[in-house]
């Protein structure tokens, strides 16, 4: 398959022209991009070495925070180097890779929201078959499953783009490579592709969407049954997923849910769920999750008293 264009790179115009506010925009996003890596791994690891979080939800946890640090790491870099430089070309080839990329973590993010969605109902509300229904093989079917969705997702999205005529100009209204601000260079009518990105993008982000709003729905309404300490502490649970799915989905529906347009809200949007988000999800598992808590301060502990004997 063969790019047919006289495009051979392209400028993005980032998210400010203004020398000053780049230079403040650096230091925020510099912020922002490690306080996502630090925190999702800290996750990873505290996971993988406690012994007391081997259940399937943190098993998801751990899994959706290296999607998010992957998933930032596909737009933040370029985008902190693009701030400090001045300077902002990216070339078609990278191009590409940064769109396929950042849909393939994106797109296995949306899918593993649902695994986590079914493991929390089958606990709350099949309490006595969790452990028969989610077993560890059934946990990493779901992840492959999250991971093949994510890729194919992402294959048609490259696919789609990628044959396309850019005969210029090259300069990218965005501050990465996404969908709608290509189409937008695209010298040929983009109205059927416009729908094929609407299908595969704004369609399975409106239908997750819908479908975890209504399980979460469901879960919070067999809450009734539990005792109080149960509802505390599923109600904490289940409110960190929804706070996750709605920060994540929103933006992403309202994006991608229309033909190919671009707004200019559209760049604050996608700062939202490209940047903010992904800093914010380890915040939001771990700052009500006393096991989460109690297992990095055990962590830490550790550490540090391996490091003074």
């Amino acid at each position: 398959m063969e790019a047919k264009n006289n495009v051979t790179y392209f400028i993005l115009l980032g998210l400010s022209q203004n020398p000053r506010e780049q230079k403040v925009l650096f230091v925020l996003f510099l912020l922002f991009y490690v306080l996502t890596v630090v925190g999702n791994l800290l996750i990873v690891v505290t996971v993988t070495v406690s012994r007391t979080l081997d259940s399937p939800m943190y098993f998801f946890l751990a899994s959706l925070s290296f999607m998010d640090v992957m998933y930032s790491s596909a737009i933040s870099p370029k985008l902190i180097s693009g701030l400090l430089s001045g300077k902002n070309v990216i070339s078609f080839k990278f191009c590409m890779a940064q769109l396929f990329i950042e849909h393939f973590f994106g797109g296995s993010e949306v899918f593993l929201l649902v695994a986590m969605a079914y493991d929390r109902y089958v606990a709350i509300c099949k309490p006595l078959h969790y452990l028969a229904v989610m077993k560890r093989w059934v946990c990493v079917v779901w992840l492959v499953m999250s991971w093949v969705g994510g890729f194919l997702h992402s294959v048609i999205q490259l696919s789609t783009v990628y044959g396309l005529p850019f005969c210029g100009p090259n300069v990218i209204d965005h501050f990465s490579c996404d969908m709608y601000p290509l189409l937008r260079l695209v010298c040929a009518d983009t109205y059927a592709v416009g729908l094929l990105v609407v299908a595969n993008g704004g369609l399975i982000c409106t239908v997750v969407f819908l479908f975890l709003l209504s399980s979460y729905g469901v879960i919070l309404r067999s809450l009734k049954g539990l005792s109080r300490e149960g509802r505390r502490k599923a109600l904490s649970t289940c409110g960190s997923h929804i706070a996750v799915v709605v920060l994540f989905f929103v933006p992403c529906v309202f994006i991608y849910v229309r033909p190919a347009k671009t707004f200019p809200i559209d760049k604050s949007l996608s700062v939202f769920y490209t940047v903010i988000t992904p800093m914010l999800n380890p915040l939001i598992y771990t700052l009500r999750n006393s096991e989460m808590t109690h297992a990095m301060k055990k962590l830490w502990r550790r550490k540090f008293t391996s490091e003074n004997t």
